[in-house]
């Protein structure tokens, strides 16, 4: 039975989801709820311990010596791990032959059938990565299994489904005919499906998989290589998963080089080398505003897929129930300390007030009350160290620190400290690096506060002059710095409608009226799409068809028909 029949049921539900959008995963999005759960996480414990202090071997070409500066938020301590460090050339060029080896003229199912079979051996390992991407990025536990683990692998196979729905859409042969005077010409026509070379692939510090993954499966579906580079504080992940990625490739008879690992260090950078190296074709970035514009200016003639950052932004206009809005708005600022490309950090209040309730029951409440609520339920939220600890995790970098403690400043010097930001204890880990959210109130005169991301539990409570002004304003921040996502709360059916289209134009997703237990942040795979492309926040969508189609190219053959 080929890989991808050993499969089918599951790629199947998969693109029947893509086409109804509707909820579905064939993975528990809890860890108890793993196959024999208590067996798998002891052991995912132990492989990640395994690893500790030890070098990590990659049996992959053009090693030149070892590196590794990665340091778990939890402990503060470092992992002690050292990776190859590699020489580029060499990497890319058995890449290349990789392709040309097979890879590439492989029959399309046969490609996937083997990146399904990835899908299943990374999940076997679910754990082993859990641990990892929770001691490298800071992640909780839960988070790290759930966001970065399920719903990353939910993300790689949505990937697939886009790229076998474009090669399928593309006939491979044809007979042409058609007459010229009293002659008449019958060609035969053969289409061929071109990767375009080396695939770069970026991770970055806060989320390794959760972009990497399917921006992976892209590329090698449709016939290209991978060069994987690792954000230097969390190359544990990645080396893991290109250790999956090569065996798998092995064990299905193709060139394991297809996937290979580039790792580099804060003080001795590649970044830049890589996305200029001749060879690169493609690049996918995740990762900081600044360098993410960087390579969009530089990759060419590479073809470009980025994911930076920018100022997701909120509107209050006016409510149900107040403090339903404010637990919610809480959860979401708390989630993973706000170091998620979707977390709010700007919350426009009209200076006029926001309608709370309905009829006649109905109030106004003052921004001052508004903002008032807002930090009062963050602060209930963190108040319990434990439950800090399952919602905040841990600091990733200690730059987020320095950060706070700069903006605590200017904030109190310009505007108010609604809600000060404080270190607290771990109940499992006493060494973590840990912060409660900082909340800022301002007016629109501070813009350059809060005119960028903020990366860190950091947000900012803006008043406007009306609730018109809001919406003008938090779409200007979209348009002008980017916005993956937006939120919104109104009982005004008009101002719903304006917000949604300033919304659609400014190119931010929008999330109207929110309550209750999900995270307003929460992207799901197979129904939400991640990122638009129409501001600077990044020029890629996960996961359409435009994410994959142009990873290859059709080249055309034709000759006279056979008489």
């Amino acid at each position: 039975m080929s890989l991808m029949e050993k499969h089918r049921a599951r790629f199947e539900g998969a693109r029947a989801a893509c086409r109804s959008r509707a909820c579905w995963s064939p993975f528990p999005e809890l860890p108890g709820k793993y196959p024999d759960a208590d067996a798998a996480q002891a052991a995912g414990r132990a492989a990640f311990e395994a690893h500790l202090g030890r070098p990590f071997a990659l049996a992959q070409p053009g090693e030149i010596g070892r590196l590794g500066e990665e340091v778990s938020p939890y402990t503060q301590r470092p992992l002690g791990i050292d990776y190859p460090r590699a020489d580029l050339d060499t990497l890319f060029a058995a890449a290349e032959a990789a392709i040309d080896a097979g890879w590439a003229a492989a029959d399309p199912e046969t490609r996937i059938g083997v990146l399904m079979e990835v899908i299943e051996r990374l999940y076997r390992r679910m754990f082993e990565i859990t641990f990892s991407v929770m001691h490298t990025a800071g992640q909780s536990y839960n988070m790290s299994y759930a966001g970065s683990g399920v719903n990353a692998l939910d993300r790689g196979i949505e990937a697939l489904v886009y790229a076998h729905d474009a090669m399928a859409a593309v006939t491979r042969r044809a007979t042409w005919q058609r007459s010229f005077g009293p002659a008449t010409i019958t060609l035969d026509k053969t289409y061929r499906l071109v990767p375009r070379g080396v695939a770069v692939c970026f991770t970055c510090a806060s989320f390794p998989t959760w972009n990497a993954w399917p921006s992976m499966m892209a590329s090698l579906a449709t016939g290209n290589a991978v060069v994987v580079k690792p954000h230097p504080a969390t190359i544990l992940p990645m080396a893991i998963s290109v250790e999956v990625f090569r065996a798998a490739l092995a064990d299905a008879g193709f060139d394991p080089n297809l996937v290979t690992l580039a790792t580099d260090s804060v003080a001795a950078p590649i970044g830049k080398d890589i996305v200029r190296h001749p060879r690169a074709a493609i690049v996918d970035f995740t990762g900081s505003v600044r360098f993410g514009q960087w390579v969009e200016k530089n990759a060419h003639p590479a073809l470009c897929f980025t994911e930076t950052a920018g100022v997701n932004t909120v509107v209050i206009e006016s409510c149900d129930d107040l403090e339903a809005m404010a637990k919610s708005l809480a959860t979401t600022l708390c989630m993973f300390s706000a170091q998620m490309c979707t977390s709010p950090q700007n919350i426009y209040l009209p200076a006029t007030g926001v309608r709370v309730g309905r009829g006649a029951a109905a109030r106004v409440a003052g921004a001052a009350e508004v903002a008032g609520a807002l930090a009062a339920a963050v602060g209930a939220l963190v108040d319990d160290p434990r439950r800090a600890a399952m919602i905040l995790a841990c600091i990733q970098s200690p730059a987020s620190l320095a950060l706070i403690a700069q903006l605590r400043e200017d904030g109190a010097r310009r505007g108010r400290v609604l809600l000060d930001s404080r270190a607290y204890p771990h109940p499992e880990f006493p060494g973590a690096r840990t912060a409660t959210p900082l909340m800022l109130g301002v007016t629109t005169a501070e813009r350059d506060l809060y005119g960028e991301e903020r990366f860190g539990p950091i947000s900012f409570c803006i008043e406007t002059r009306d609730a018109d002004a809001a919406l003008a304003a938090a779409t200007g921040d979209v348009r002008a710095f980017g916005g993956l996502t937006a939120f919104l709360y109104s009982t005004d059916e008009d101002f719903i409608a304006r917000a949604e289209a300033a919304y659609a134009r400014a190119g931010a997703q929008l999330t109207i009226n929110l309550t209750g237990p999900m995270p307003l942040n929460f992207a799901a795979a197979y129904s939400d799409y991640h990122v638009t492309g129409l501001n600077p926040a990044g020029n890629a969508s996960l996961t359409d068809l435009a994410f994959v189609a142009g990873r290859f190219r059709i080249v055309q053959s034709r000759r006279p028909a056979a008489a």
